[in-house]
């Protein structure tokens, strides 16, 4: 077996995604899916565009496996964010698993955050995921997630101004950040931006932002960060009306303590249930906050 670092290339890029698509194809029929979230019908343009982003931003921390034939068999993708470290991806194909390759693609990863101090990664319910985080030596935090269809009308009406945000929201975001996960996320926004729908809130008291998942044949959010569970409940609240009525809503990695998002998605009608784990190293669970699984 050969470990390689993933290059800016098509081709990297969907031999990453390809072998993510195949080991959550064959973990679908044991349940709980591969141990790191991966969407059940990955868009490929968006995930080429994402693995090529984090092989330009961290080139130590995105690996390649690739047996004898020189055929990809594992990918591992990993960020350096100003001393936080995060896991997005870890996966194997079924016929090279129980070979050690994903113990040492996760090696790797966790090499090339080896100097931060914080660490974060949002885990699935399948069994390998709490092997996989605590080696990474993380603590576990079981997660909820809200589901169903969104009734708009059961919402009340946000509390204050909501606005449509942009490039020039990225000071705000990365002060945000900060505080909540000890470090910006940087470049990450200006991926964010290329496929997600940015909402902001921002007065006298606090601020914060949302990143809305139009897309696909469930809307969701893809990342929330707010300097207040007020601001949070306000930016949820107006997220869950931007997708609409009756739309299909996923909203993952929500720990206990954001129980201001779990009152939201109850007003909208969406069902609660638990759902895998989001890991944590060197921080307590950052609130009001619900991660995105691929920038943490």
């Amino acid at each position: 077996m050969l470990l390689r670092p993933v290059r800016d290339s098509s081709q990297d890029a969907e031999a990453v995604r390809s072998a993510a698509h195949a080991a959550r194809t064959a973990a679908d029929g044991t349940g709980g899916g591969p141990p790191l979230p991966v969407p059940a019908d990955p868009d490929a343009g968006r995930w080429h565009s994402h693995i090529r982003h984090l092989a330009r931003t961290d080139p130590g921390g995105c690996w390649l496996a690739e047996d004898a034939a020189g055929r990809t068999v594992g990918a591992a993708l990993s960020t350096r964010r100003e001393g936080t470290w995060g896991l997005s991806l870890l996966a194997v194909r079924p016929e090279a698993q129980g070979r050690g390759v994903g113990t040492a693609l996760l090696r790797r990863a966790m090499e090339h955050g080896r100097a931060c101090l914080r660490g974060i990664v949002c885990g699935t319910s399948h069994p390998a995921a709490a092997r996989v985080c605590r080696r990474a030596g993380l603590e576990l935090h079981p997660a909820m997630r809200l589901a169903g269809a969104v009734r708009v009308k059961r919402l009340p009406v946000p509390d204050g101004v909501v606005a449509e945000g942009g490039p020039g929201d990225r000071d705000l975001m990365d002060s945000v950040d900060r505080r909540l996960r000890g470090g910006a996320h940087g470049p990450d926004h200006e991926e964010l931006l290329r496929h997600t729908r940015l909402l902001v809130t921002d007065d006298f008291t606090g601020s914060g932002y949302c990143y809305v998942r139009e897309e696909g044949t469930a809307g969701g959010v893809e990342l929330l960060a707010a300097t207040s569970r007020r601001l949070a409940t306000r930016l949820l609240t107006a997220a869950l009306g931007v997708l609409g009525e009756g739309r299909p809503v996923l909203v993952h990695s929500l720990t206990a303590e954001q129980q201001w998002a779990v009152d939201v998605g109850l007003a909208a009608g969406l069902e609660v249930s638990t759902a895998g784990y989001v890991c944590l190293r060197g921080m307590r669970p950052p609130t009001p906050y619900i991660p995105s699984a691929a920038f943490l």
